[in-house]
């Protein structure tokens, strides 16, 4: 047979997988090395442009289309399922969305996958080339060391572009459980890795000098975790080709030394850590219970990564029902002042299948429901529901303004220099450097479509005139004097 493996994506913004690098998608790379032999597989990903997918497809000749997808891109996918289903093309979708809105997801394709698909894969793939497609599949949570899954086709390019860095995964599931977020339901809660050896392999393998280690929580909320944490950086100093590469983890690994240092040395420059707020109160209502116990050490953690050479990339979520119009741009002077290098606020958004969209459904909160249109707006960078203490347009509106600050601000060499003074690496430096031209490239897409949505006209918004006079005597006063 011949396969298709698709990434379709949301075209309603500029997304944040785009903003530096190409992602790899590494889920169809995963599935596209589990493939039975005997099968031609070809990679589509739509981060790279949507026009030309439905022509590849109905052109390709394919036998099967498997499409996997966030909720962003659900609408997208059930339109691609219409346009192989026309060609007389079978298809099957996997992914968190098919996961939490099976009965939504099962009219469009000839087959569901439910959660975890690397063992049944295979099973998948032969049941279609015998003609007897069963209409659901069901995975499980698999043993990544045991059965040595996990690791990806490294070396398979998307027929309609090319990805400019690698990525690998080293273990899946995250224990901390945050109310809007679907790892947890998706990955489950403990951490499994896969085995040292096999990471290695692949590590050394992949063509790519950067990589991006996909891990939900690299380095874990407990001693256990961190150990297993530091007995791969060791493997990699000591058995692994020299690569740069940034993951995401929690904030708690900025009090490990020894753990920073090791994964230093291990080629690391960067980690994406979920600060997410200051507010106590909002940690409590997302569950984020690791960082409300160490809220009042931010300052000293962000510290202990700088310290070792590492670069902070801290995520925030606005949203919350604590959060006013104001806390956008309250936040983001909080992080330059805190130090952070590279800085992402984004809308919270309620997705399908964590506690957090359940409970704002019985509530009535939601107010994009008009499925599967709808999923669209499930970006990030959309107010989906009713916030607390405004309204969804002033929220999107705050946000807009921050966007614009970014995209008018001569910020990013400034930044880059701080970071340089903290980490006292070039290497580093320069990863920050690139990342922050990427964000406010995505700020000068970004902004113009809110204007527009919004019907927004900057020189006659008095706050926002206020963020970006705040915006700028921050980021000059931090390269001044950095802390």
């Amino acid at each position: 047979m011949r396969i298709a493996l698709v990434n379709p994506v949301t075209r309603r913004s500029q997304g944040y997988h785009t903003i530096g690098s190409f992602l790899p998608q590494l889920g169809l790379q995963v599935l596209a090395r589990l493939v039975p032999a005997g099968h031609q597989v070809d990679l589509i990903d739509e981060v790279f442009g949507t026009e030309a997918t439905a022509g590849l497809l109905s052109a390709g000749h394919y036998d099967l289309v498997g499409l996997t997808g966030y909720s962003s891109g659900a609408t997208r996918a059930y339109e691609l399922a219409a346009v192989c289903r026309r060609n007389g093309i079978k298809t099957v979708m996997g992914g968190p969305h098919a996961s939490a809105c099976q009965e939504e997801a099962a009219p469009h394709f000839d087959s569901i996958a439910v959660g975890e698909c690397d063992e049944i894969w295979p099973q998948i793939v032969r049941d279609a080339d015998a003609d007897r497609l069963q209409p659901r599949y069901e995975g499980r949570l698999s043993d990544l060391a045991e059965l040595g899954l996990g690791g990806a086709a490294q070396t398979l390019q998307p027929v309609n572009g090319q990805y400019d860095v690698s990525a690998i995964q080293t273990s899946r599931g995250c224990p901390v459980g945050c109310e809007y977020c679907s790892v947890t339901q998706f990955n489950g809660p403990k951490i499994r890795r896969r085995a040292i050896a096999d990471i290695l392999d692949e590590w050394n393998r992949t063509p790519r000098k950067f990589i991006f280690m996909v891990d939900d929580n690299f380095f874990g909320i407990g001693p256990r975790h961190a150990e297993e944490a530091k007995e791969l950086l060791r493997a990699i100093i000591r058995q692994g080709r020299k690569r740069l590469w940034f993951s995401q983890t929690t904030i708690n690994m900025g009090d490990d030394p020894e753990g920073l240092r090791l994964a230093y040395q291990a080629g690391c420059r960067g980690m994406l850590v979920g600060f997410e707020t200051f507010n106590e109160e909002s940690l409590k209502s997302y569950h984020k219970g690791i960082n409300r116990v160490n809220v009042a050490r931010y300052q000293e953690l962000v510290n202990g990564f700088h310290k070792a050479g590492i670069s902070v990339f801290g995520g925030f979520i606005i949203g919350s029902d604590e959060d006013t119009p104001r806390t956008v741009a309250d936040t983001a002077i909080q992080a330059v002042k805190l130090g952070l290098d590279i800085i992402q606020i984004t809308n919270l958004t309620p997705l399908p299948g964590t506690k957090m969209y359940e409970r704002f459904k019985a509530e009535g909160r939601l107010l994009a429901t008009n499925y599967p249109e709808d999923w669209e707006r499930y970006t990030f960078t959309e107010t989906v529901y009713h916030p607390a203490r405004m309204t969804a347009q002033e929220l999107d509106e705050a946000i807009y303004e921050l966007r614009y600050a970014a995209a008018k601000q001569n910020w990013v060499l400034k930044r880059a220099l701080r970071t340089l003074y903290r980490t006292r690496s070039l290497t580093t430096t320069l990863f920050v450097l690139g990342m922050n031209r990427g964000w406010k490239r995505m700020a000068k897409i970004q902004a113009p479509v809110d204007a527009q949505r919004y019907g927004l006209h900057p020189p006659s918004s008095p706050r926002m005139a206020q963020v970006v006079d705040s915006f700028r005597m921050h980021l000059r006063s931090a390269v001044v004097s950095p802390t």
